[in-house]
């Protein structure tokens, strides 16, 4: 499933994402219309793993994909992930 941005709000983007089957998630800015179809609990989840993504990618070797394995590369996100839960 696809998303946007709040930026990226317009009435055109959000009918082309209507006919393509993809709800908002996205709030609407201050200057359109209020969107009922908003789903406030899936922007918030949004919101927790972009920060999450932002936080791996204070490790070097995430940011720079350095492990070219993909078995290797979700090992680092892993202990990433461990390291961040500490």
């Amino acid at each position: 499933m696809r998303t946007a941005e709040k930026r990226y709000s317009s009435g055109v983007i959000r009918s082309a994402l209507r006919r393509r089957g993809v709800p908002p998630v996205i709030p609407t800015r201050s200057n359109e219309r209020p969107d009922p179809e908003f789903d406030r609990d899936a922007y918030r989840e949004r919101n927790r793993v972009e920060r999450l993504i932002n936080r791996l990618k204070q490790f070097r070797r995430i940011a720079t994909r350095y492990e070219k394995r993909a078995v290797n590369y979700l090992a680092m996100i892993t202990i990433a992930a461990i390291l961040q839960w500490l």
